[in-house]
């Protein structure tokens, strides 16, 4: 790796579909990276809630340098800004066929919010009613509610009926024989995250009768030609290399951070929502996730993200969170 360009560290596990998604934009990137490993169980990542000092649980997490991005939205814009298609990666926005310009807002809009309507749908799909009952109350934990695999299983067929109807919009989309998603030159973050749903839920039990050959032979062709380019590129780089947490924390610790002033500091944003540079506050998920707050001083916050300096062991990182679905407070009025 270039002595210039920050160190990329991955923290997920392989069964994570979200891990997989930024696998993918990595690869799509051209990114060479390291991988820690951490449990599938929420209440077991001592490797970032004790090494890195964030209280975020849910992953992945993608530390460049001494920044730690929280959330696969704002990973991928993070990765696009910090490694530019100019000095030689790829793009998660290429430009349209025919056109010198691209579609950030709308395929960061695809990707984000289309997507998190999709993907919950999906594991319904998963054999809920024989997983072990720690794992169910664990999961339910993270969500916020209890998790019923009777009630899941009841209404597996009203999901599928769901993801049946998404996935008419995609064979609608495709209808006029475009080769990606939104007609641009090379795949972009919307086809890597509409692929992530689709490819998971492909290898789920029971999802035979959703994909329909007859229905969506467009789709199918889609999936196929995602799947090919990303094993293509796969010949292209090395895989990534393991790394035990605390060898990734020193690293992470001894490294720069981006300069605050590249987010900046919107006054008028903070005063919308009742911050100041510089207190301690406390960001949290506005959907599954709300009891792990992380808490830290905040040092910059745009329309797209917050930065918080947090406290870990080896020393302070910058931990960024996206605006869009998350929620900032200061931390003495937080609900711990």
């Amino acid at each position: 790796m270039n002595s210039a360009q920050p160190e990329i560290i991955l923290y997920g596990y392989a069964a994570s579909p979200y891990t997989v998604k930024v696998d993918n934009i990595l690869l799509l990137k051209q990114i060479p990276y390291r991988r820690v490993n951490v449990a599938n169980v929420v209440d077991a990542r001592p490797e970032i809630s004790q090494a890195l000092g964030i209280g975020y649980r849910r992953i992945p997490i993608c530390a460049i340098g001494n920044d730690v991005y929280c959330d696969t939205s704002l990973i991928a814009s993070a990765l696009e800004r910090r490694f530019p298609a100019a000095r030689g990666f790829g793009t998660l926005f290429p430009n349209r066929k025919g056109s010198p310009r691209a579609d950030p807002g709308l395929v960061k809009a695809v990707s984000k919010h289309w997507v998190d309507v999709i993907f919950p749908l999906a594991p319904a799909l998963l054999p809920w009613e024989r997983f072990p009952a720690a794992f169910v109350e664990d999961r339910s934990n993270l969500a916020g509610s209890k998790i019923r695999p009777e009630a899941i299983a009841a209404n597996r067929s009203k999901a599928i009926s769901s993801l049946a109807a998404h996935l008419n919009l995609v064979e609608e989309q495709l209808s006029d024989g475009r080769q990606w998603l939104l007609d641009t030159e090379t795949p972009s973050l919307a086809d890597i995250s509409v692929h992530f749903v689709y490819a998971w839920t492909k290898s789920l039990p029971g999802s035979k009768e959703l994909f329909d050959e007859q229905a969506f032979p467009n789709t199918l062709k889609w999936l196929e030609t995602v799947t090919a380019k990303l094993e293509q590129l796969k010949g292209s780089m090395p895989p990534p290399q393991k790394i035990n947490a605390a060898d990734a924390a020193a690293i992470i610790a001894a490294a720069s951070f981006e300069p605050v002033h590249v987010v900046g500091f919107d006054e008028r944003e903070a005063a919308r929502l009742g911050l100041k540079a510089g207190i301690q506050v406390s960001v949290t998920p506005d959907d599954s996730g709300r009891a792990h707050p992380t808490v830290g001083k905040l040092i910059a916050l745009s329309r797209e993200e917050f930065v918080l300096e947090v406290k870990a062991a080896g020393g302070p990182l910058h931990c960024h969170f996206p605006r869009v679905m998350f929620t900032a407070v200061p931390a003495q009025r937080s609900k711990l």
